[in-house]
C-alpha cells in the first residue's frame, strides 16, 4: 500500500486552475521586510510631496492645470499664554541674523520655552538682513523696533549665537534702567568693560532716548 497522499488545506475554485505562485520563500528573513517597508515609506512620502506641490501625475477627476491642496504647515510654536499671573509688560526679542540657520533652529524654541517657563511674556522677531554687505547689527535693530508696534513695552537686543544656560539670569521688565544680560563677566568671548553687545534688555522709553 502506497503512502497516503496529503490533501490540500486550501483549494482554488474552479478546480482545474492552476495554483498562485507564492510571493515570497518559505524562509524569509528580517532584513528584506525591513528594507521592503523602507522603500514602501519613502514612496509615500515621496508621492505626497509631489502631489501637494503640483509636479505629481494629475488623478482622473482633476483636471490638469487646475490649483491643487497645499501641502500642510509644519506645526508652529505654542505661543506664549496672556494669564495675568505672567505680568502687565511684554517682550520683544530682537534678534539680528544673517546665514545662521542652525544656530536659529536651536535658539528660537530655546528660548521660547525659557522665557515661557519664567513667566514671561514675549514675541520673538527675527531680523534677516538679505544682502551681502557688511553685516549691520543697529539697523536691523531699529527695523525690529518699528516692527514691534504697540504690543510690547520692552526689548532685547539679542545675538543668536547666545544661549542663558543659567536658569537665574533675568529677563524680565528691566524698571530700573538698561540691564546687561550678557555683562563683561559672563558672556564667554568679550570681557572688555565697554561691551555692551550680546543681550541687552531696555524700555522702549529708554530706546527712543
Amino acid at each position: 500500500m502506497g503512502p497516503a497522499r496529503r490533501r490540500d488545506v486550501l483549494r482554488l475554485r474552479g478546480g482545474g486552475s492552476p495554483p498562485l505562485p507564492r510571493l515570497f520563500p518559505g524562509r524569509l528573513s528580517a532584513f528584506p521586510l525591513f528594507l521592503l517597508a523602507l522603500l514602501l515609506g519613502f514612496a509615500s512620502l515621496l508621492w505626497l510631496q509631489l502631489s501637494c506641490s503640483g509636479e505629481g501625475p494629475v488623478s482622473g477627476g482633476q483636471e490638469r492645470g487646475a490649483p491643487r491642496q497645499p501641502c500642510p504647515p509644519p506645526a508652529p510654536l505654542q505661543p506664549a499664554q496672556d494669564e495675568p499671573s505672567w505680568g502687565p509688560h511684554r517682550l520683544a526679542l530682537l534678534v539680528p541674523f544673517r546665514e545662521r540657520f542652525e544656530e536659529l533652529l536651536a535658539f528660537v524654541p530655546y528660548m521660547h520655552r525659557f522665557l515661557s517657563k519664567k513667566r514671561i511674556r514675549h514675541h520673538i522677531f527675527i531680523l534677516n538682513q538679505v544682502d551681502h554687505f557688511r553685516f549691520n547689527r543697529a539697523s536691523l535693530i531699529n527695523v525690529g523696533f518699528l516692527e514691534s508696534g504697540n504690543d510690547t513695552d520692552y526689548i532685547a537686543m539679542h545675538d543668536v549665537d547666545l544661549l542663558p544656560l543659567n536658569e537665574h539670569l533675568d529677563y524680565s521688565f528691566p524698571e530700573e534702567g538698561p540691564f546687561h544680560v550678557a555683562s563683561p563677566e559672563l558672556h564667554p568671548l568679550y570681557h572688555y568693560k565697554t561691551y555692551v553687545g550680546g543681550i541687552l534688555l531696555l524700555t522702549k522709553q529708554h530706546y527712543e532716548l
